[in-house]
């Protein structure tokens, strides 16, 4: 979309999704009266700011801005200041009246600084300011401007500055590369850029885009999703303690690389998503949002409404206009500016229910959904969110962290739903995660297993995923070291010989993620580095461990390593994506499952009407001449072996067989065949003629 586009969007009637006639019940009222509510601030927006583009382009008047005149334009919003000063290198840091700001309607300020008398800006490239604001009291107290595009911290000083980012023409960084198209199979490779490299440091945006994204498209992903962009004062909080929502976080380098980055990856066919955090914010308040005009509020509710008390972070006011305005804006910012394809939102279920679903387990009765508890605004934010970026950028992707099964959430806002593409499938992680810490592999219920791999909302898109970003962190560990644990450290070699836990985990570690990404979503995602089964756990520097690096990395140079096994575990998961891209499996339906045997622990279901899944996950049992159902007759042949020697298997099985099937019934499939599946591996079959 171009940015200087304004135009009125048409809000579509809610489309026959309930009874217009007769009983309407309570969960459908309450969808009616929720979409009631966007509709209304649809249209209060477009009366009053004349679009929703309009209103979503605050970042291009407030802040500090050079003009064409080469004058400064500075406008604030700050409802509980009684002033504002700007300061900074460019007049040696002197709190002077000719920069005090103008009081506005709204609780708005502004500041214009002429250029100079030879027309060169007041303001140079790179200058450090603050705003110093005056409360209510009298005290005057130093800020960083929220809209701050850029902002920095001296190297032994733990409190953010903000830098004019202004950079002459020949130094902005131009995009060369069209977005690509909207993946109708969507394959994530979730990132933390700072962790990108096996060396005990930060990582930077031109490293990843010159190490990283190769790996990513050779694996076949066709989906970035990245973490902790936004600008958070505290490394280790992973990204969710946003203090600058505007500013590139600058420890990986400069507005200009985070460009670069993109266009690369869109030069490789991979759409780029932001992992947007506007459900809370840090508490900081020299270089974050709090008390930013010296009050409680501000951005935020005021009072214990206005904190989250387990993360310890400030929650927004949805029902602020000028919060609207800065949040909306940080969308379109991040897609005009940056050039992204969508956002992952964090924290959904936080922000949809007064409680932030602590303490409360959905079980999925209505009743836990159209409450009181269900905060209505921050819910028609959302919605908001989602009609302004689809109807803006047409090919965007929205996709909700959202753990309680909230109805409609990912269907069409013109049905009545909130509008979001997809929402992750948080429970399979924990699920995994679960099993592993407290049975034994022989003992597991595959009926539950299955359960819980197909348990969710018809109709509603998810990710599916094995194990999340949350699971490495120092506390826990990868599912690779919850399989394998200290053999990894002596057995994965090739020259170390066979190990019966190393032989047991990497079976495993193939199978739960093929099972998960064959059954469990409409997409799939993987954390970086767990592809290869990466060890032990993510640890940030921090105090706690004299800020050491030494986990807080991905030791790519293990899967580079001809002579370990993590190159097995590469090649599967590089096997898997490819097939997936082949087949595009994800795009259909989920299909039947025909088989969940508990005793012989063998899965089998069928997908994308070409393809037969088939799992055993028995310790020691193999079968032979396996009846399976078939419900497409015709001549099936393998084209994915978790058994094959590329893979770190025991070539048990001959590829060049093939299946036939028999025109009798079995399992409620209208056919079925016979195969041959060893114990702990798992075998995809294509229809071939």
């Amino acid at each position: 979309m171009d940015s200087g586009d304004a135009m009125k969007i048409e809000v579509p009637e809610i489309q026959n999704l309930f009874k217009i006639d007769g009983y309407l019940t309570t969960h459908e009222r309450e969808i009616r009266r929720r979409y009631g509510c966007f509709k209304d601030l649809v249209k209060r927006i477009e009366t009053t700011e004349g679009s929703l583009q309009n209103f979503a382009e605050g970042y291009k008047i407030y802040g500090v801005h050079r003009l064409a005149d080469n004058s400064i334009s500075c406008v604030e919003w700050a409802p509980g200041a009684d002033g504002i000063y700007l300061k900074g290198e460019f007049n040696d840091w002197k709190i002077e009246e000719r920069y005090s700001f103008e009081r506005l309607d709204f609780g708005k300020w502004k500041l214009t600084i002429p250029a100079n008398s030879d027309g060169s800006c007041p303001i140079k490239h790179c200058t450090k300011l603050k705003l110093c604001i005056r409360t209510k009291s009298g005290d005057l107290v130093e800020r960083i401007c929220p809209w701050a595009v850029h902002v920095n911290r001296p190297k032994d000083v733990p409190i953010y500055e903000q830098l004019f980012w202004d950079p002459p023409a020949d130094q902005i960084y131009k995009f060369k590369h069209p977005r690509p198209s909207k993946p109708s199979c969507l394959r994530i490779y979730e990132c933390h850029v700072g962790i990108a490299s096996w060396e005990g440091k930060v990582a930077t945006y031109k490293e990843f885009t010159q190490n990283v994204i190769p790996r990513i498209k050779n694996l076949g992903y066709n989906a970035i999703q990245l973490m902790a962009i936004m600008e958070h004062a505290y490394y280790a909080s992973f990204g969710y303690q946003i203090t600058s929502f505007f500013a590139a976080s600058s420890r990986y380098g400069s507005p200009e690389d985070l460009k670069e980055l993109v266009d690369t990856a869109h030069a490789s066919g991979l759409v780029v998503l932001l992992d947007v955090v506007h459900s809370h914010a840090s508490k900081n308040v020299v270089d974050g949002l709090n008390q930013f005009d010296g009050t409680d509020s501000c951005f935020f509710h005021g009072g214990g409404r206005g904190t989250h008390n387990l993360w310890d972070s400030r929650l927004f006011n949805y029902t602020e206009w000028e919060v609207l305005r800065f949040l909306l804006s940080n969308l379109r910012w991040w897609m005009d500016i940056y050039q992204f394809d969508g956002f992952r939102f964090d924290g959904v279920t936080s922000m949809i229910y007064h409680t932030h679903g602590m303490g409360h387990g959905f079980t999925g009765d209505y009743n836990e959904y159209f409450g009181l508890n269900t905060d209505t605004e921050s819910l028609c934010y959302l919605t908001v969110a989602n009609y302004f970026l689809q109807s803006s950028y047409p090919s965007v992707i929205t996709i909700a962290e959202e753990v309680s099964g909230m109805p409609a959430l990912c269907r069409p806002i013109s049905e009545g739903g909130n509008g979001f593409d997809y929402r992750l499938a948080m429970g399979l992680p924990d699920m995994w995660i679960k099993l592993l810490k407290e049975e034994t592999d022989d003992n597991w219920n595959m009926a539950k297993i299955i359960h819980t791999l197909t348990n969710r909302r018809y109709g509603e898109k998810c990710i599916a995923y094995t194990e999340s970003h949350d699971q490495a962190l120092v506390g826990d560990k990868t599912l690779a070291f919850w399989l394998m644990d200290k053999d990894m450290y002596t057995h994965m070699s090739l020259l170390a010989g066979d190990n019966i836990v190393i032989d047991r985990g990497m079976a495993l570690h193939k199978m739960l993620r093929l099972i998960t990404i064959g059954l469990g979503g409409e997409g799939y995602l993987n954390f970086i580095g767990n592809e290869f089964g990466h060890p032990e756990w993510l640890d940030f520097p921090r105090v706690g461990n004299n800020e050491s690096f030494h986990y807080c990395r991905r030791q790519f140079n293990l899967v580079d390593d001809e002579n370990l096994k993590y190159k097995f575990l590469n090649n599967f998961d590089r096997g898997m994506m490819h097939l997936e891209e082949q087949y595009g499996w994800l795009a259909h339906p989920q299909n039947y499952v025909s088989c969940k045997h508990q005793g012989d622990k063998v899965v089998v279901f069928e997908r994308a009407n070409k393809l037969i899944f088939i799992f055993n996950f028995h310790p020691s049992q193999s079968f032979t001449d396996y009846k399976i159902g078939v419900n497409i007759p015709g001549k099936y042949k393998i084209v994915l072996d978790s058994d094959s020697e590329e893979y770190g298997g025991h070539k048990r099985l001959d590829h060049s067989t093939e299946f036939l099937t028999f025109n009798e019934p079995w399992h409620d499939r209208a056919h079925h065949t016979f195969v041959y599946i060893p114990s702990r591996m798992a075998i995809i079959l294509a229809k071939v003629d």
